[in-house]
Order: structure tokens, then C-alpha cells, then sequence
């Protein structure tokens, strides 16, 4: 029951139980959560345009999984909402299975999602490997800079097809009727977002590019699209809360879906509140974190709204604004359901062009270059994962490409273990300055001594049953010594049960030396113990010589 509670109990509540709330401490969250709004505003817009949706919906999901996220989250900081990683994913949701199914996958993963909060999978997540992070979020920002290039360039193509490459071969054959107009709002997006960024850091660069270039566009009437030319008006108000109508059907189909949603929101909510923590000094509760994204998915479903998470660039400005409790993501929320209920009007003037800038600059420090050039300088086996995980997530899709990516790793750490387990003979020894070290003991003749130095796993176990079995030698007694084992697995102990039977068909005998707790308790329940005989199973490699001579002297009679 503890444990529940502990998952379920919000940042929120613990913070004020703690530290309680004064008036200072609302005056800092009332004016960092204007600023992370500000933000929020503009790449809520984007993001909705860029997974082909109507704008609106990237509001409704800001405003509710937003509220949602601060309210019931483990992270004192972080800002929650729709993220430009999910583009790709809601794109391909929304064309394949309509904005139902969309719902419903986003439902589904909420409910994955609280699920993994009660698993406890919070602190899994963070074993995932650093290069296939790193490979999909790339992979991720290049599909983000390809899905907005129709309106950088103010390319008139109706429909754009899922996949990059025919991406690709669509943009290359309509480059020819680019709209210079276009294009010269969105390089004056570009310009205005990376001189501010440069020069007025603490001003939120967004919205000062979105003032600026639909001033321009107003004033000179320039033929570029708006969202009000594209999407008609804007709501100003929320929806009315609405169920999509579930079937089993349609549930096994958006199931991977789902998967995908809720694997992707868990690794970006965590390493937001990871980012959040490392700048603010503050600790994260990961479980909690992983339940409220889960119950903010279903909100954001419910309303109308997209797959959400936990946002890094809007979390970074909260920090950076000098917001110092989860009440700042919950008043954020609020000021973006007033921009939505007063500044409608004014929002259906923004053009498309500057919002694809935006995105496009937000894509880019996605790409997370530098971190590229970092792993590029590491082990082959880390660059050829960030390799194929990159490309997978590009030309096949994301699911696939995280599934291909940590199975890659996987494979590429049980290699490095394998090759980092030693299984030492006695003539193989080194002088050191152990005290137990078999070179400073007497070996009776006869006697074999091996070591196994790391986990007896299954990735050894063909090497270390071939050191035992294809010896041609008259050796009656094997000592095993394995201090040195800090783990072993159902493979490892077949294996010693393998190698006792093939040396009990040659008349020799298996002592095991230096046993610990772990791997004897584990003899036990498979009942090796009793075969093996407890009598040769030892703690110490001088008792297991004794036993050697006792048994040679066995064997004699």
C-alpha cells in the first residue's frame, strides 16, 4: 500500500507538504509561467500543423495534459504538452487509422503508461543505451525538417506522403514552384529566432519571429498561407470531453501504435525531468512521473487533443524563468486557455512559413549534433547502433527502429561480457599479490584448477564446457574456483551440470571453490548441490585441495 501511495502522491503535494507556499514563491511561478506559455503558444500551432492536424488541437492538448502533467507529475519543473518528437508518429497514427484511431491509441498508451508507473519501469527506462536514444531523436528531427519543407518553401502539394522518401522525390519534382514569398518569411523567421537566441536569450524567440513576420505579411499582403487560409477559425473555447467508439478490431490494430506513443512519451518525460533536475538541483520521482503522463494522455485524448510529454525546451525556460514549483506548469496552462479564448483572431493570422522556421530550429537542436560527434569518437559497436537505429527510424518507422536499435545493443553488450569473462587454468596464472592465489598453494598431481573471473552466463557456456571436456589428459579431480563469479543464470548452472556428468562418465570428480551466497543459493534450488554433493562444494580454495586429495585417494583404493 506504501508503495502505491508513493507513486500515486504528485511532486505537488510532497513540495508543499514540504516547503509550504508564500507569495514570493507565487510571484516567480505566475511570471516564469507566462514566459514558458509565451513558448508554449507558438510550437503547440507547429507541432498540431506538422502532424497534419487542425492548430487547435495542439492547444486543447497543451492547455489539458499540460494542467495534467504539473499536477500529477513526479518533477517539481517540468512543463508538459505536444513535443515535435511525436510528429512523425501522429502523422502516420492520424493517415492510417483517422483521428479515432489516433484517440484511441493515445488512450491505450496512457493506460500503458500507468501500467509502467506501477512496474516500476521508471527506473528501467534509463537503461535503454545512449546511441539509440540518440540515433531515433535524430532520426526523429530529420523527418520533423522533411515534413516542413512544403512550407518553408510555400510548395502548393495537397498531400504528403508518409514515407521519407517519397518525400523526397515529391519535393524534388515541385522545387520549381517555390513561393519566394514563403520563403523569404520563414529565412526571416530563421534570422530573428537564431539572432535573439544570441543576443536576447531571456526573450522568448518564438513569438517574437511569429510578431515580426506576421506583421510583415499583414502590412505588405503577401500571397503566403496562414492558418486561417488552410484551417478556417480557430475555437475559442475547449470541446466538450468525447470518447471515440471502441472495438476490439481497431484496438489490436493501433495496439503497436500505442506501444510506440507510450514508450516514446516515458523517454522523453524522463529525460526532461532529468534535464530539469540537473539545472535546477532537484530530484525527480520517476514512477509518479511515468503516472501522470499516462493520465494526461487519456485527458488530452478526451479533449480533442494529442499524444503529450514532457516538453525539454519548455521545462529548460521554466527553470531558466526562475519557476520554482509544479504550480508554475499549472498556471502555464492557464494563460495558454486565455491566449486560446481572447487572442483567437489574432492567431488565424500566423503563417505557416514562420511555424515550419520555428519547427525546423527546434529540429535542429533535437539532431543533438554534438552528441553525434561524441559517440562518433567511441567504440564501433556504439556508432554502427547509432547508425542503424537513425536509419531504421527514417526509412522504416520508430517502433521498429527502437525495438532494432536496443536488440543491436543487447547483442553487442553480451559480446563485450563474453569477451571480459576469463576462464583461467592453473599454468594461465599470473603472480600477484592475492594471498589466495593457487601459484603460493601446493596442487597435488592430478589435480586440475580453473578459474571463472566475471558472470557465468549464457553467453560463455559453449567455452567454458569445451575447457572441461576436450581435454585428453589422466586428470581425476577438477577444482572450479568461483570466487570471481558475481552471477549466474540457468544457462551457467546447466553448464557446470554438463560438465559434472561428461567428467563423472570419465571417472574424474568437479569441487567447487570460493561458492558465494548468490550462486550457491541457486545450487540449491536446482538441487545441484545434491548431486554434485555438498561435500564438494567449498568456500575456500584450501579446503577444496583437501577435498582433492581425499578424493584421489579415493579413487586409489
Amino acid at each position: 500500500m506504501k508503495d502505491f501511495i508513493h507513486i500515486i502522491e504528485p511532486k505537488l503535494f510532497v513540495y508543499l507538504k514540504k516547503y509550504g507556499y508564500s507569495k514570493a514563491d507565487f510571484y516567480k511561478d505566475f511570471l516564469a509561467s507566462l514566459s514558458v506559455a509565451i513558448v508554449a503558444l507558438p510550437l503547440s500551432l507547429a507541432i498540431a500543423i506538422a502532424s497534419n492536424l487542425p492548430p487547435e488541437r495542439g492547444l486543447f492538448t497543451a492547455i489539458i495534459a499540460g494542467f495534467l502533467i504539473s499536477f500529477f507529475g513526479g518533477s517539481r519543473l517540468q512543463i508538459g504538452g505536444p513535443t515535435a518528437a511525436f510528429i512523425v508518429t501522429v502523422s502516420l497514427v492520424a493517415m492510417k487509422h483517422g483521428y479515432d484511431g489516433l484517440v484511441m491509441a493515445t488512450i491505450m498508451s496512457g493506460v500503458i503508461l500507468i501500467l509502467m508507473a506501477f512496474a516500476r519501469a521508471g527506473e528501467l527506462i534509463k537503461f535503454i543505451p545512449y546511441p539509440v536514444i540518440t540515433g531515433f531523436t535524430s532520426g526523429i528531427a530529420l523527418l520533423i525538417v522533411f515534413s516542413q519543407l512544403r512550407d518553408f518553401f510555400g510548395l502548393p502539394i495537397e498531400v504528403m506522403p508518409p514515407d521519407f522518401i517519397d518525400k523526397l522525390v515529391l519535393y524534388s519534382t515541385n522545387l520549381y514552384q517555390l513561393n519566394i514569398y514563403a520563403l523569404l518569411v520563414s529565412l526571416g523567421g530563421i534570422f530573428i529566432l537564431l539572432y535573439m537566441k544570441k543576443n536576447y536569450p531571456i526573450i522568448p524567440a518564438p513569438i517574437v519571429a511569429i510578431v515580426i513576420m506576421t506583421f510583415a505579411v499583414f502590412m505588405f499582403d503577401l500571397p503566403v498561407d496562414t492558418i486561417e487560409s488552410r484551417f478556417g477559425e480557430i475555437p475559442s473555447m475547449l470541446p466538450s470531453p468525447t470518447l471515440p467508439e471502441f472495438s476490439f478490431d481497431k484496438m489490436r490494430l493501433v495496439f503497436p501504435d500505442a506501444i510506440t506513443i507510450a514508450i516514446l512519451a516515458g523517454i522523453e518525460s524522463l529525460l526532461s525531468a532529468v534535464v530539469a533536475d540537473g539545472m535546477a538541483g532537484t530530484k525527480h520521482k520517476p514512477n509518479t512521473e511515468l503516472f501522470a503522463q499516462g493520465i494526461a494522455n487519456i485527458g488530452s485524448s478526451l479533449f480533442g487533443g494529442l499524444p503529450a510529454t514532457g516538453a525539454i525546451a519548455r521545462t529548460a525556460t521554466n527553470v531558466k524563468s526562475g519557476g520554482i514549483s509544479p504550480i508554475s506548469g499549472i498556471f502555464h496552462a492557464v494563460w495558454l486557455l486565455l491566449f486560446m479564448l481572447l487572442l483567437s483572431p489574432l492567431i488565424m493570422k500566423i503563417p505557416l512559413a514562420v511555424l515550419s522556421a520555428i519547427l525546423i530550429v527546434v529540429a535542429w537542436n533535437m539532431a543533438e549534433i554534438k552528441h553525434i560527434k561524441a559517440i562518433i569518437k567511441t567504440p564501433k559497436g556504439d556508432i554502427f547502433v547509432l547508425f542503424i537505429t537513425f536509419v531504421l527510424t527514417v526509412l522504416v518507422d520508430l517502433n521498429f527502429a527502437i525495438q532494432a536499435g536496443i536488440s543491436l545493443a543487447s547483442i553487442l553488450f553480451i559480446n563485450s561480457m563474453m569477451k571480459s569473462v576469463r576462464i583461467k587454468s592453473y599454468n594461465e596464472y599470473e603472480e600477484t599479490d592475492d594471498p589466495d592465489s593457487i601459484l603460493k598453494k601446493e596442487v597435488p598431481l592430478g589435480v586440475s584448477v580453473y578459474e571463472v573471473q566475471g558472470p557465468l552466463f549464457f553467453g560463455i557456456v559453449e567455452n567454458f564446457i569445451d575447457t572441461f571436456t576436450n581435454k585428453e589428459d589422466t586428470t581425476k579431480v577438477f577444482i572450479l574456483r568461483l570466487r570471481y563469479v558475481p552471477l549466474i543464470d540457468a544457462a551457467g548452472l546447466h553448464a557446470i551440470e554438463v560438465v559434472y556428468d561428461k567428467l563423472k562418465e570419465k571417472d574424474s570428480h568437479l569441487i567447487l571453490s570460493g561458492v558465494t551466497k548468490k550462486v550457491d543459493k541457486y545450487l540449491h534450488k536446482t538441487n545441484l548441490n545434491t548431486k554434485i554433493g555438498e561435500a564438494n562444494i567449498v568456500d575456500h580454495i584450501d579446503k577444496a585441495l583437501l577435498r582433492a586429495v581425499e578424493l584421489k585417494n579415493l579413487s586409489t583404493i
